[in-house]
């Protein structure tokens, strides 16, 4: 038997989908949260009261923004477009202004193309008082209306990565304004990227880092350069962290620029200095920025004295410089310091390995640490190296017969950086020594004959960079090595012949009276050659 299905009557309404919210919270510390929910009063109720998560420890909260979309898909890919956005760009889409987040979309114009990595760095804006943080919190009381909402068009299809701006002028400015006068967040960030450009060994990048450097540099030169060598396993990186703390206390702003040894055969560098510095790293005080040598020789990194212009035109009024563990000739950093700091183990060696040239000469001060483990070493240790350096500075130096209080006579120092015992000795030391040495001009004159050295050496590598991307020698040189390798050539002859080469296929200008670099001569008061 067969049954006959009576007719379904059609439906005559719709069923309504649920949407799914993208939402923006400004918390207190002045960060952006980015969530999605399909239960927005749900989700901004758990924000209220979670004790966990980004935003516990970040209350009271403020819903700023929020849309909404047909599919999880969409909000979900949307929340994710929004976390990769700078904060220009959030606030462009807070404020409604459409055509301004298409032409942020579309362009990397002004502050808008250092964006801040996620989660935010916290900073408390200045501008908020107690009432306003305790109004942002009324506003999420549960049963409140929320602000008014702002809906973003369904499936809105702006590149998380814009394409960058040619040209030089917009990145450098961008740059400059936030290093000098910009936020918090977005300087530590402007600081990394100038960095990294100056680094950078492309030819367009060196010539952004070129205009930014001279951009920056009537900002610069008001922070104490301290350069701390030593022995590897010293302690120089536990010693930073205390003494950094300690100048923080004292109202300083403190930036390090360590430099990690690069290995010789992979060519990658730990750099692991920043993890000795456990609380100095995270302290809105202090930045640190670890750098790998890549070869150069001296102790630092080839970009190590443009990191420490960024870092003055920043503001921070320390500067630090960190170098890897060095042996008697690494003595780069004593020449781009106004004071240079060798730091010595007890037990290092006897009274002739005291006296041997090198770094130990050019130390404006010896700080013996670990002095807690053998007091008794240490103690000997600091009489023979005080003997030493004054036989070092005799040499040369009649003025250092006499003692002369207008004089800094470089001076040894016992302490213990893992006890935190000796540092502010340490920093009597330095600071006495900056007095003596701006008084008698001798800290503006040191700084000159850097400046001077440093053209010099860019001088030298940029002819052995032209020189080993010259076409002609490039040409010459496989066979000419394939000689040399044979032993069919001497090497001495073999460079000779290249050198040939280059200057005769050269592009030659008038001629000019050769350009030698100053001789050495001795200078008063530090006991060093100087440039």
């Amino acid at each position: 038997m067969s049954v006959r299905a009576e007719p379904v009557e059609a439906f005559t309404h719709t069923v309504r989908v649920k949407p799914f919210h993208v939402y923006l919270l400004l918390c207190r510390d002045g960060t952006y949260y980015v969530g999605h929910t399909d239960e927005l009063e749900a989700r901004l109720s758990h924000h209220e009261t979670a004790n966990e998560g980004y935003t516990a420890t970040r209350k009271p909260v403020q819903l700023v923004w929020q849309g909404q979309f047909e599919s999880r898909e969409g909000a979900l890919a949307f929340e994710q477009q929004i976390k990769g956005w700078s904060r220009a760009k959030k606030e462009a889409l807070i404020a409604g202004d459409w055509e301004r987040v298409q032409a942020l979309a579309r362009s990397n114009q002004g502050l808008d193309g250092l964006r801040p990595a996620q989660p935010e760095r916290s900073v408390v804006p200045s501008e908020w008082s107690e009432a306003q943080a305790e109004r942002i919190g009324t506003q999420l009381n549960r049963g409140s209306a929320p602000p008014e909402r702002k809906v973003f068009p369904r499936e809105p299809t702006i590149p998380v990565r814009p394409a960058p701006v040619e040209g030089l002028t917009h990145k450098v400015a961008s740059i400059l304004d936030a290093i000098v006068s910009g936020q918090a967040m977005l300087q530590r960030r402007a600081i990394a990227k100038a960095i990294t450009l100056l680094e950078s060994t492309r030819a367009d990048h060196r010539a952004q880092g070129d205009e930014l450097l001279t951009a920056l540099l009537p900002h610069t030169g008001n922070a104490f350069r301290l350069g701390i060598s030593g022995v590897p396993g010293v302690g120089k990186s536990t010693f930073i962290e205390a003494l950094g703390l300690y100048l923080i206390e004292q109202g300083h702003r403190v930036a390090v620029l360590t430099v990690d040894p690069s290995s010789t055969v992979s060519g990658g560098s730990i750099l692991g200095d920043k993890t000795r510095m456990e609380k100095l790293s995270v302290h809105e005080q202090a930045y640190i920025r670890p750098s790998p040598s890549s070869g150069t020789l001296g102790g630092v990194a080839e970009k190590t004295r443009e990191a420490m212009l960024v870092c003055e035109a920043a503001g921070y009024n320390i500067v630090i410089v960190e170098t890897v563990g060095v042996g008697q000739s690494e003595t780069a950093v004593s020449g781009m310091t106004d004071m240079f700091v060798l730091m010595q183990l007890p037990n290092a060696g006897d009274d002739l390995q005291a006296i041997k040239k090198g770094v130990m000469e050019l130390a404006d001060l010896v700080v013996i640490n670990k002095a807690d483990l053998d007091p008794d070493a240490a103690t000997r240790a600091r009489a023979q190296i005080t003997s030493s350096l004054r036989l070092l500075g005799l040499q040369g130096h009649p003025e250092h017969a006499h003692h002369d209080e207008r004089i800094w006579h470089p001076q040894v120092i016992q302490l213990s950086a893992l006890k935190n015992q000796g540092v502010e000795a340490f920093w009597s030391e330095v600071t006495r020594f900056r007095q003596l040495r701006s008084a008698g001009g001798q800290l503006a004159a040191r700084r000159q004959q850097q400046a001077r050295a440093w053209m010099w050496e860019r001088i030298d590598a940029g002819l052995k960079h032209r020189f080993r991307t010259h076409p002609a020698v490039r040409s010459a040189l496989d066979a000419t090595t394939q000689q040399v390798l044979a032993g069919t050539l001497p090497a001495s002859t073999a460079a000779r012949q290249l050198l040939s080469v280059y200057e005769s296929d050269a592009v030659r200008a008038e001629p000019v009276t050769a350009l030698e670099p100053p001789p050495l001569r001795p200078s008063t008061g530090s006991g060093r050659p100087e440039i």
